[in-house]
């Protein structure tokens, strides 16, 4: 059967909101009148999550799919996850804390029914704490100037795929991703559109800060060598300045004598070009550490198993993979 839509959810200890996105998710997508699928993918949770998933597979197996993972791999790895097991025209990515709300898929549905082949998405009066909307402006800008991708709101998880778009992103095989950027880059037609935010039904954010600072390295570093040239720059900019500092204090020293006025200005010079190596240091370890990551091949996630219906079976037959047959499906893509 074609078909039209397939709605990618990552979950990760989400016990608390299931139940209620369930209430609202599917209803949304049957008012669609689309022929669609919902693949979640359980992201090692610790709680009840996964039996939640499975009991929700058994009531509606017709367009349910549960993709289990063997431990914790990360947000977009689960997406890529999903992309992977993903047959519709278009892919929708949500959130299953409820702060985007389900109701949003059928405008991203039109829009892409507009002629384009990627729709970002930007929150309407951001429901999330001052600290957390400052640092995504200030990161959206510093990006935008790095790798030249333009999307308004880069933290907003509800977004569409073409299925173009999809594709290209399944021959990817990056260890490290930022899953709407690296779409970004081979959609033809992107575009954006305000969408609506609530509050969190229940539990916790999954990104601490660390969490959203090693996410914007990730982005800035797998997009773009601009820090690199930077600091390149900036090291020549320096060691001409250390090479006119060097001149000018031997010139005092030929003229006056030995001084020692200077001695803390020397310090602190020092101090500050010891701060820059350091960076420079742990810059360039974070473009080696990706190369480290990606040549050992390894695979990015591991599948325990997926629920899913038999295509050509009857209603409520479950396909169980062997592990072995999983941990291949997760090391191909």
């Amino acid at each position: 059967m074609q078909i039209d839509l397939s709605v990618v959810i990552p979950i990760y200890n989400e016990q608390a909101s299931l139940e209620k996105l369930f209430e609202r998710l599917y209803p949304a997508l049957d008012a669609l009148g689309l022929a669609y699928e919902i693949i979640f993918i359980n992201d090692g949770s610790r709680d009840r999550s996964a039996a939640i998933l499975a009991d929700q597979f058994r009531l509606r197996p017709d367009v349910t799919r549960v993709v289990l993972f063997n431990g914790n791999y990360g947000q977009h790895m689960a997406i890529l996850a999903g992309f992977a097991e993903t047959r519709g025209e278009i892919t929708v990515t949500l959130d299953a804390d409820l702060q985007n709300p389900p109701e949003e898929i059928g405008n991203l549905v039109a829009k892409m029914r507009e002629g384009y082949d990627y729709v970002g998405s930007i929150r309407r009066d951001r429901q999330d704490a001052a600290w957390r909307t400052y640092a995504s402006r200030a990161m959206n800008r510093l990006r935008e100037r790095i790798t030249r991708i333009h999307m308004t709101d880069q933290g907003n998880m509800l977004r569409a795929y073409g299925r173009n778009v999809i594709d290209l992103i399944n021959q990817c095989s990056e260890v490290n991703t930022f899953v709407p950027a690296l779409a970004y880059t081979f959609a033809r037609n992107p575009t954006e559109i305000v969408v609506a935010h609530e509050e969190r039904l229940a539990g916790e954010s999954k990104y601490s800060l660390y969490s959203l600072i090693r996410l914007n390295f990730d982005l800035v570093t797998g997009f773009s060598l601009v820090p690199l040239q930077f600091f390149s720059i900036l090291g020549i900019a320096l060691s001409l300045l250390s090479a006119g500092l060097f001149f000018l204090l031997l010139l005092r020293r030929l003229l006056f004598g030995a001084e020692v006025e200077g001695v803390f200005t020397l310090f602190a010079i020092s101090f500050f070009l010891m701060g820059v190596i350091l960076f420079g240091i742990g810059l360039v370890g974070e473009y080696v550490g990706r190369i480290y990551e990606q040549v050992r091949g390894r695979p990015r996630f591991v599948v325990q198993t997926i629920l899913q219906q038999e295509r050509a079976a009857g209603p409520g037959m479950q396909s169980v993979p062997h592990a072995s047959q999983a941990a291949n499906r997760g090391a191909e893509h």
